[in-house]
């Protein structure tokens, strides 16, 4: 009773969310529910007769589709193995965990992992976790994969709760992931939408945006959330964890002289197919380079990044477990790839359900629909200043929770909001850094996320028991101190960057969001 009454309102909140979450079935099973839920709800709300107006085609009206209609049923029996083998995620865990596997399966991960917590001041590792899954953004999704199991071995090995390191990494992932010290293909991809949303309203100011409008702001972000990140960890999360009792041990020993000689000749390896990767896309003409204005980033490189992250952790495996002898033949490499593949068992099944409830949300046109509904009450409130935006970035926060992917939202948002936005005196480059910030922040604390299935098979390793509940609470807080301290420096910077700024006898513009990235719009 005494401890109960120590703890703030807070944590008695996560406790509540935990325990309601974890009430909900297994995590296979309520995919499944949802997917059904989809089928009643999209015949309901079809035969209300709902439709709307599509925001990026004009004329084009969207109905809610009825999926347990003699055509809905055709398709879902039809889509059934299309939407499991298309589900995002499975490929690219799959493929992915094949390199790490064997790099983890050999004692390579381990090794680095030890090596790496005997040399660095323990107090900065927090903080290195959180920026690592910030960067991974370069990589796309394929952070989601290789970082939060890395977070969760690298907390047990110094001894700390090694769900609290998987949190931190996912935090950095996931919350973080329009954050970043370069420009990656979320700006690419968001940019062009955004460009094509202003050029409704004034396409001669679109000729002259650029997809590194939000350049300066992610660059200071991408320390922001560091700390932040850190600092939840180590002051809610963890406390909260409490102590790891589960049967998961990372012994911290020191290197033995073969491990050390099976890191250099690891690390040679890694530098030589990093080169030889380089070669395939820095020379003009090189097969892997673009064609176009950003070669690089629009590039069968980027787009390859996934086969290619698998490759550098496969051949520093292989070597490692050469020189170690844990590998001595081509049977062992078979017996480690084939280990790791049978430890994604779950999350295979896993795939099948969600794969199922994404595929029927999409298919039905209830996101759409919602988002719509979504941008016509904003429109309709007549708010200004930074009110429209704080209430903007609630909105689009709430609508991520439903819908996983940024772009397909941003698509869908982008030629509704930017125009409203434009209209009310703000930039499309403004809305659009709102909109970013709303997507990241509750991307970890949403189960329609595309791989929060996969974090949750990961979490399973250290506690058979992690469900739903779980795995929300103990993300919550990461959700509630981005949104809040990101939203505040957003704030921050309009307000600095709708005047000039004078520092004693110096004075200097507005600051931007970016190279020419201003705050307002000024037609």
């Amino acid at each position: 009773m005494g401890n109960q009454k120590r703890k703030g309102l807070f944590q008695r909140f996560l406790d509540i969310v935990e325990l309601v979450g974890n009430k909900l079935p297994h995590p296979v099973t309520l995919f499944a529910i949802l997917a059904l839920l989809v089928l009643v709800v999209s015949a309901i709300v079809s035969s209300l007769g709902v439709s709307v107006e599509h925001p990026g085609k004009e004329g084009e009206i969207v109905e809610v589709k009825n999926l347990l209609n003699a055509e809905g049923i055709q398709y879902i029996f039809e889509s059934m193995t299309d939407n499991f083998i298309g589900f995002a995620p499975l490929g690219v865990v799959l493929l992915t965990m094949l390199g790490i596997g064997l790099a983890e399966r050999t004692g390579l991960i381990s090794a680095l992992l030890r090596g790496f917590v005997l040399s660095v001041p323990k107090r900065f590792i927090t903080l290195g976790l959180v920026f690592a899954g910030i960067m991974s953004s370069v990589a796309s999704d394929a952070g989601y994969v290789v970082l939060p199991p890395l977070g969760a071995l690298l907390f047990a090995a110094i001894g700390r709760h090694p769900l609290a390191g998987l949190a931190a990494a996912f935090a950095g992932v996931s919350g973080g992931f329009s954050a970043n010290l370069f420009l990656s293909g979320t700006d690419a991809l968001l940019g062009e939408l955004t460009i094509a949303g202003a050029s409704i309203i004034d396409p001669a100011y679109a000729d002259n945006m650029n997809i590194a409008m939000n350049y300066w702001f992610i660059i200071v972000s991408t320390f922001v959330l560091t700390f932040i990140g850190a600092w939840v960890t180590e002051r809610v999360v963890e406390p909260r964890l409490g102590e790891y009792k589960g049967d998961y041990r990372e012994k911290l020993e020191k290197l033995t002289a073969t491990e050390k000689k099976g890191l250099v000749w690891s690390g040679i390896a890694l530098l030589i197919a990093g080169i030889l990767v380089s070669l395939l896309v820095l020379p003009e003409n090189a097969p892997m380079r673009g064609t176009g204005e950003r070669p690089i980033i629009e590039s069968p490189f980027m787009s390859s990044l996934v086969p290619i992250i698998a490759l550098l952790f496969f051949i520093p495996g292989y070597v490692y477990g050469k020189i170690t002898k844990d590998i001595r033949n081509d049977k062992d490499v078979a017996a480690r790839l084939t280990d790791t593949m049978a430890s994604m068992g779950m999350f295979i099944v896993l795939a099948f359900t969600a794969g199922q409830f994404v595929a029927y949300f999409n298919e039905s046109n209830l996101g759409l629909v919602l988002g719509v509904y979504g941008a016509e009450f904003l429109n309709s409130i007549n708010l200004d200043g930074i009110p429209l935006v704080l209430l903007f970035i609630a909105i689009a926060a709430f609508i991520n929770i439903f819908i996983g992917s940024a772009s397909a939202k941003w698509a869908m948002m982008a030629p509704v909001f930017v125009p409203i936005m434009m209209n009310l005196g703000y930039s499309p480059e403004l809305t659009q850094m709102a909109y970013r910030i709303a997507d990241s922040s509750t991307n970890i604390i949403s189960p329609l996320m595309t791989y929060f299935a996969i974090i949750i098979a990961f979490a399973q390793k250290y506690d058979k028991k992690m469900g739903i509940g779980t795995l929300v609470s103990t993300m919550i807080p990461y959700s509630v101190f981005f949104l809040v301290g990101w939203t505040l420096m957003l704030v921050i910077w309009m307000l600095l960057g709708t005047a000039p700024i004078e520092l004693g006898p110096i004075e200097f513009g507005p600051i931007e969001l970016g190279p020419n990235g201003p705050i307002l719009y000024n037609n």
